[in-house]
C-alpha cells in the first residue's frame, strides 16, 4: 500500500525543474566533509533533483527518492544519481547503507516520526542527516514592495499550513538527533525578471490562488513588477533566507 502524500508540485513538474533555484555549492562541500564517508547519499524528497545533482559532485552515488512520479520523470539526469519513486517513510536502501541523508525544502511535508525511523535504519552509524529550507526571496527595496503585495494581498491565505514551518526556518521542528554546528550559507541567484516570475509561478500558493479565483496574481502585478525592475532583461541578484539543521545518526 502506498502512503498518501502532499502533492503540490506534480502538476507543474517541468516548470519546477526549470525555475527552482539551485542550492549553495559550499553546502555540498561542507556536507562531504561532515559525512563519515563519501560512498552513498539518500536524498529524500528530491523533487527534480536540485540537491541530488549538487551532492553527486562530491559523493560516489546518490539515491534520490520522491513520492511524485512526475517529479522523478522530470528530474535532472546525472551519471551518479539514481532516481526512484518512493515515499519518504519507506526508503528502497538497505540497512545502514548511507553516509548521508538529505532533505531539501521538503521535510515539512513528511510524516516526520516515520521518516526519522527510516533515517535511523538507512544511515550508517555516525552518519549525518542534513535538512534545509529557504523562505521568501528578496531583490531590492523597489522590487520587494511588489513582492510584499503579492504575498500579503493575494497568496498568503493559499499557502498550505505546513508552510509555517518554513517561515520558522525549521527551528520549531522536532529534530531527534545530536545536532552538528554548521556554517552559514548564502543562497542567491542571478535572474532576469522573466526567470523570477517563472519561479513564483511554481509556488503552491500561486497555483491554489489561480484555481480559486480564475486569474494569475502575477498578471495583475505585471506592470508594477516591470516598473520596479526596470529593463526586464536586466539581471539582478535574488536572495533567500537559508536555514540548515544537521545531526549525527546513532
Amino acid at each position: 500500500m502506498s502512503e498518501p502524500f502532499h502533492d503540490h508540485f506534480s502538476g507543474h513538474a517541468p516548470d519546477y525543474r526549470l525555475y527552482r533555484p539551485a542550492y549553495p555549492t559550499g553546502l555540498f562541500a561542507w556536507l562531504a566533509e561532515a559525512a563519515p564517508g563519501r560512498d552513498l547519499v539518500w536524498d529524500c524528497g528530491t523533487g527534480s533533483g536540485q540537491a541530488a545533482v549538487g551532492l553527486a559532485e562530491h559523493f560516489g552515488k546518490v539515491v534520490a527518492t520522491d513520492a511524485s512520479a512526475e517529479q522523478v520523470a522530470n528530474a535532472e539526469p546525472h551519471p551518479r544519481v539514481e532516481y526512484r519513486v518512493a515515499p519518504a517513510e519507506r526508503c528502497p536502501l538497505a540497512d545502514h547503507a548511507a553516509d548521508l541523508v538529505t532533505v531539501a525544502q521538503a521535510l515539512h511535508w513528511f510524516d516526520r516520526d516515520r521518516f526519522y525511523a527510516e533515517v535511523r535504519r538507512v544511515a550508517k552509524p555516525g552518519g549525518l542527516l542534513a535538512v534545509w529550507t529557504y523562505d521568501l526571496h528578496s531583490v531590492n527595496p523597489a522590487v520587494d514592495v511588489v513582492l510584499d503585495r503579492l504575498q500579503n494581498e493575494f497568496v498568503i491565505p493559499y499557502w498550505p499550513p505546513e508552510r509555517v514551518l518554513v517561515g520558522a526556518g525549521y527551528k520549531t521542528l522536532p529534530f531527534p538527533f545530536p545536532e552538528v554546528a554548521a556554517p552559514a550559507f548564502e543562497m542567491t541567484a542571478d535572474w532576469d525578471l522573466a526567470r523570477m516570475v517563472g519561479y513564483m509561478n511554481t509556488w503552491s500558493a500561486t497555483k491554489r490562488f489561480i484555481k480559486a479565483h480564475g486569474f494569475n496574481p502575477l498578471d495583475r502585478l505585471a506592470a508594477d513588477f516591470n516598473a520596479a525592475w526596470g529593463d526586464p532583461a536586466t539581471v539582478r541578484t535574488v536572495r533567500w533566507a537559508f536555514y540548515l539543521r544537521a545531526g549525527r545518526v546513532g
